[in-house]
């Protein structure tokens, strides 16, 4: 049960992530769009781990389809795609400092432990 609400934590706040990045260059993605990505990125992680892959490959793996998915949503120009998606990235990462301190929440991708 706790992997399950880890997985749908994981997705709310890598979609919230794509959704805030998105919208601090006046591009925003409908939150249901940022929702797919998030989903779509925790899944492929998640999935890439219990496949029992390398923790090189687990992080890999997801970056392209989030970053394919964003430009396909947003159907904007590379560079500005580019510096939302750089955007996201930051936002995601400011995410997962306090709720690996704070929550013992260790990745957004659920059972991949950092500690």
């Amino acid at each position: 049960m706790k992997y399950l609400v880890d997985f749908i934590l994981a997705i709310i706040l890598t979609g919230l992530s794509y959704y805030i990045g998105s919208l601090l260059f006046r591009h925003g993605l409908p939150i249901w769009h940022a929702m797919v990505i998030g989903f779509s990125v925790v899944a492929l992680g998640a999935l890439t781990e219990a496949l029992g892959a390398p923790i090189w490959l687990i992080v890999l793996v997801p970056f392209p389809v989030g970053m394919l998915l964003l430009y396909l949503f947003l159907q904007i120009p590379i560079y500005n795609w580019f510096i939302t998606y750089a955007t996201t990235l930051a936002f995601y990462t400011l995410t997962h400092i306090p709720m690996s301190y704070y929550f013992q929440f260790h990745s957004l991708i659920p059972a991949w432990k950092l500690s």
